[in-house]
C-alpha cells in the first residue's frame, strides 16, 4: 500500500483530487459523472465517492493523494490548494496550430487497402483495445518495446489510423525524441514538434491527415539534447492531461526501452501501455527487464502484441 499522505484530505480540493485520479488512473467522463452523482446523493467528498462507487481502490486514492503532495512540493502540512493552483494541476487551454494536411505513406496499409490481411489484423487489435478500455479511460496509451526495429512506429501509426477510421478523435504523438519516424511515415517536416513544446513552451503544432478528419499528428520536432529530462518533466504530464480531455484516443510512439529510460518515463505519465515484441528476434531477457521497469511506473498493461515480419 502507498504511504499515507502527509496532508489531510480535507485540505485538498475535490477538483484537484478529481484531476489527479483522472490523470493517474484514466477515469472516463462517464465514470467521473457517476462519482459526482454519488457525491451529491450521499453528501460525500469526491475521494470518498470514488472509492464508494468502486472507480478506484483505497490504495489508488492514497497513491493519488501522495502524488498530489509530491508534485506540489509540499513536504508537511499546510494548504495544498494554493500550491496546486500555481502548479501541476492548473487547467490551461492549449493553443493549437493546424498545419498542412499530410498523407500516410504506402507502408501504412490500413489507410489504403481496407481488405488487406494486415488491415484486418489492425482493426481486430483496435477493436480489442476499445473493449479493454471501455469506461476505463484507457484511450491514452504508449507503445513500448525493448529493442529497435520491432515495428513500434508503424503499429502506433496504424492504430491511430484505425481509431480515426472508426470516427474517434485521435491524436498520434511521436515521443521518440532520439530517432523519430512518424514524420517520415506521413511525409511531414519536423522542425518543430513535441520537443519544442517541452523545451520552451512553443505552440502545439498538430497536422491533419488526408481522408481522416478525426486524426491529428504531433511530430517529435528537432531532436533535443535532453529527451529524458523533457519526458520526465511536469510540462509533459500537463500536456498528456490536456490531451486526455481533448481526444478519445492518444497514441504515443516511444524509443526502444533497452536503449534509454524515455519509454518508461512516457509510460509513467500516460498510465497505459501496449507491449510489442518481434517473434524470434526480441531477446527474452530484454523483454523481462523492460517489464520489470514498467512495474515501477504502475502503468497498466493493456496487452501484448507479437509481430511476425
Amino acid at each position: 500500500m502507498s504511504a499515507e499522505p502527509t496532508a489531510p484530505l480535507s485540505q485538498i480540493p475535490d477538483q484537484d483530487v478529481q484531476d489527479a485520479l483522472a490523470l493517474l488512473f484514466g477515469l472516463s467522463s462517464d465514470t467521473i459523472a457517476s462519482i459526482n452523482d454519488s457525491m451529491r446523493g450521499l453528501n460525500l467528498r469526491f475521494a470518498d465517492a470514488a472509492v464508494h462507487t468502486g472507480a478506484v481502490t483505497q490504495d489508488q486514492l492514497d497513491e493519488a493523494l501522495e502524488w498530489i503532495q509530491r508534485k506540489a512540493g509540499q513536504e508537511s502540512g499546510g494548504i495544498v490548494e494554493e500550491v496546486l493552483r500555481r502548479n501541476v494541476l492548473r487547467r490551461r487551454e492549449l493553443v493549437l496550430w493546424e498545419g498542412p494536411q499530410l498523407s500516410p505513406c504506402e507502408r501504412l496499409i490500413v489507410a489504403h487497402d481496407p481488405g488487406h490481411p494486415r488491415s484486418e489484423s489492425i482493426r481486430s487489435l483496435s477493436t480489442e483495445l476499445l473493449m479493454r478500455t471501455r469506461n476505463q479511460g484507457g484511450g491514452i496509451l504508449a507503445l513500448v518495446s525493448p529493442c529497435a526495429a520491432e515495428g513500434r512506429s508503424q503499429l502506433a501509426a496504424e492504430l491511430a489510423i484505425a481509431f480515426a477510421q472508426l470516427g474517434r478523435r485521435t491524436l498520434l504523438v511521436d515521443a521518440d525524441l532520439r530517432s523519430p519516424r512518424q514524420h517520415i511515415l506521413f511525409g511531414a517536416e519536423n522542425h518543430s514538434g513535441l520537443a519544442q513544446a517541452l523545451l520552451d513552451g512553443s505552440e502545439i503544432r498538430l497536422h491533419g491527415i488526408v481522408g481522416l478528419p478525426q486524426m491529428k499528428l504531433l511530430t517529435s520536432g528537432a531532436l533535443p539534447p535532453n529527451p529524458l529530462e523533457l519526458l520526465s518533466g511536469v510540462r509533459f504530464e500537463q500536456l498528456t492531461f490536456e490531451w486526455r480531455r481533448s481526444f478519445e484516443f492518444v497514441i504515443f510512439d516511444t524509443p526502444p526501452a533497452a536503449n534509454s529510460s524515455d519509454a518508461i518515463a512516457v509510460a509513467s505519465a500516460v498510465g497505459n501501455v501496449l507491449v510489442l515484441s518481434r517473434a524470434d528476434v526480441t531477446p527474452f531477457t530484454a523483454l523481462k527487464e523492460m517489464s520489470r521497469k514498467l512495474e515501477t511506473t504502475h502503468a497498466r498493461t493493456l496487452g501484448a502484441v507479437i509481430g511476425k515480419f
